[in-house]
C-alpha cells in the first residue's frame, strides 16, 4: 500500500484546516498516511520571520483573514490559539528563548507514531488548540486527548523524560526528509517523491492519487 507523508507542526492553524481532508484520503484511496511531526519555522528558522517586511501590505493581518474564512467555508470551529504554542512577539515578531510547549508537543507527537496512534491524538490536540479551548496546556485537556487515542500522556510524557535526544532526533529526520521532498512548509504531503505544500492542494494529491488508480473501485 502507498504511503502519504503528512508534514504537521503543532503552531499550524493551516495543518489543523487540512486535517479532516487530510484523514478522509485512505476513505477514498488505497493509501495510508504516515504523520511526521516537524518544528515549525518560527522554530526551525527563527531569522524568517525577523526578514519579513515590516508596514503594508499586512501579511500577518492577511493571514488571519484566510485562515478564518477557510474555517468558515469549511464549517470548522477554529480560533486562534491561547496560548499559542511558539513564545512568540507578534510585534517584533521575535522567538522566546523559552518555549514550553512547542518542543513537548512536537515529542508528543512523535511519541503517539511510535505508539501508532500519532494522527488519531494529533487531531484531538489539534483541536483543542485551535477549537476554541483557552489554556488548553492546563487541566487535565492534554492527558483527555492522549486517552481519546487510545494513549497514557503520563506515559508519553516518562518515555519523553527519559531520552529527549532521541525523539529530537527522529524529528530532525522528519525535517531532513521534508527537505529532500523539495518543501519547507507545513501541512505538505508527499506522494511518490512529490510533494505538494498547503491546505489548498489536497484537491490537487487527489486529483493524483485517482490519475495513478489508487481509488478504491467502491467509491464512484
Amino acid at each position: 500500500m502507498d504511503v502519504i507523508d503528512f508534514f504537521w507542526s503543532y503552531r499550524s492553524h493551516y495543518c489543523y484546516l487540512a486535517l479532516d481532508r487530510v484523514r478522509a484520503l485512505p476513505e477514498a484511496f488505497d493509501v495510508q498516511i504516515k504523520l511526521r511531526p516537524v518544528y515549525p519555522i518560527a522554530i526551525r528558522t527563527p531569522e524568517f520571520f525577523a526578514n519579513i517586511p515590516r508596514g503594508k501590505p499586512n501579511r500577518w493581518q492577511y493571514i488571519v483573514h484566510d485562515a478564518e474564512r477557510i474555517a468558515e467555508r469549511l464549517a470548522i470551529p477554529f480560533a486562534w490559539p491561547d496560548p499559542d504554542p511558539v513564545v512568540m512577539d507578534m510585534t517584533s515578531f521575535s522567538i522566546g528563548d523559552d518555549q514550553p510547549y512547542i518542543h513537548r508537543l512536537t515529542r508528543l507527537g512523535v511519541a503517539a507514531c511510535r505508539r501508532g496512534c500519532g494522527l488519531d491524538f494529533t487531531a484531538d490536540v489539534a483541536r483543542l488548540i485551535f477549537g476554541g479551548t483557552r489554556d488548553w496546556d492546563k487541566g487535565t485537556h492534554l492527558a483527555e486527548a492522549a486517552a481519546a487515542a487510545g494513549l497514557d500522556l503520563i506515559d508519553m510524557d516518562a518515555d519523553i523524560a527519559a531520552d529527549a535526544d532521541d525523539y529530537d532526533a527522529e524529528i530532525r529526520r522528519n525535517e531532513g526528509a521534508l527537505t529532500d521532498a523539495g518543501h519547507w512548509g507545513v501541512p505538505t504531503l508527499v506522494f511518490r517523491g512529490e510533494p505538494f505544500f498547503g491546505q489548498d492542494r489536497i484537491e490537487d494529491c487527489r486529483w493524483r492519487l485517482e490519475q495513478q488508480g489508487l481509488k478504491h473501485s467502491s467509491v464512484s
